[in-house]
């Protein structure tokens, strides 16, 4: 297993790069842009991948992303990977103004889109009208040239899954994924997206963030905080299928109705052990080695990643410090 983590900032980047982190990503939110933090990993590390993990693939046109992609590269050359994800109905909606109807299908037109700027050569028109893209682009620039970089989408739900597996070159699991939801449902649609294309799996990757709180000093703050962000994570209806392939209806419904109350910072209360187990690495670095060997099916590329739901940015930091230290300990490939 590889790992990786979730962009820490250019002074823990590199102590992370020396501890054997191969790869760093960049989500986004209404205070970070994806494309911005991935410049700054880009300028801040030697040898790890880097890009966006996960960009808001509706809220920007094809050529936008194939544009950023390449400035990217031209700055950590063969170092560039590109993560996308659809986002909800509701941010698309009302956050970005855009279409995002049909996400499924929308996300394979982009992605060839995004793929026909990244492949031009110089002089090339790059020409194509599907059904919710329609570019006519005649390019004359010195500065194009076929440029390959792995895409990867942030899927979840059947139909982005077999997308992946179909015209991307892999997925990007969430930090809820667990064992049973990798095995199950991730890779058996993976395997069907890439068959009805006429294509292997062996090269796709299987990417996804893992839930890390590892503090020797307080372990049970770690805990806590790894079942808070597990908790305010399953608020979101979108993963209601995992929930129900585990059983943790009744738990899940206990926390939403508290999210909504006047004391949302309970919810970790109803994250139960086998919740935990199933889904974070945590507690002291004993019982999160412990978890690590109990998980069967960790993603191939793991991100340690910190949670951020009601944790305050110091500690934030020295979760990201302990979890380099932890991660360091880990048998390279």
């Amino acid at each position: 297993m590889r790992w990786g983590l979730p962009w820490p900032g250019a002074q823990q980047a590199v102590e992370a790069e020396a501890a054997g982190a191969s790869v760093f990503c960049a989500g986004e939110f209404s205070d970070h842009n994806a494309y911005v933090t991935a410049t700054e990993m880009a300028h801040a590390t030697s040898k790890a991948m880097v890009g966006p993990g996960i960009a808001y693939a509706f809220a920007r046109s094809p050529f936008v992303h194939a544009s950023a992609v390449r400035q990217l590269s031209k700055v950590a050359p063969g170092r560039v990977f590109l993560g996308l994800g659809s986002g909800t109905a509701r941010m698309n909606r009302d956050w970005f103004g855009v279409n995002a109807e049909h996400p499924a299908p929308r996300m394979a037109e982009l992605i060839e889109v995004i793929r026909a700027f990244l492949h031009a050569e110089n002089g090339d028109r790059i020409s194509f009208d599907g059904t919710y893209y329609h570019v006519d682009a005649d390019i004359r620039a010195p500065v194009l040239g076929r440029l390959d970089v792995p895409i990867l989408i942030g899927a979840f739900n059947k139909m982005m899954v077999r997308t992946a597996g179909r015209v991307a070159d892999g997925v990007l699991g969430h930090g809820i994924f667990t064992d049973r939801w990798w095995d199950e449902v991730i890779d058996p649609e993976l395997a069907t997206g890439a068959s009805s294309a006429g294509r292997g799996t062996a090269t796709l990757h299987r990417w996804g963030w893992v839930i890390t709180a590892i503090d020797d000093a307080d372990p049970e703050r770690a805990i806590r905080d790894a079942r808070l962000q597990i908790a305010f994570y399953l608020t979101v209806r979108t993963y209601d299928s995992l929930v129900s392939l585990h059983g943790w209806e009744e738990q899940v419904a206990a926390i939403r109705a508290i999210f909504r109350s006047d004391r949302p910072d309970t919810i970790a209360e109803h994250v139960t052990d086998d919740m935990l187990w199933s889904i974070a690495i945590c507690g002291d670095s004993a019982q999160a080695q412990q978890m690590l060997k109990g998980r069967r099916r960790l993603p191939d590329t793991a991100f340690f990643a910190t949670p951020s739901f009601l944790v305050s940015n110091r500690r934030a930091t020295n979760y990201h410090a302990n979890g380099i230290a932890f991660a360091s300990q880990l048998e390279q490939p």
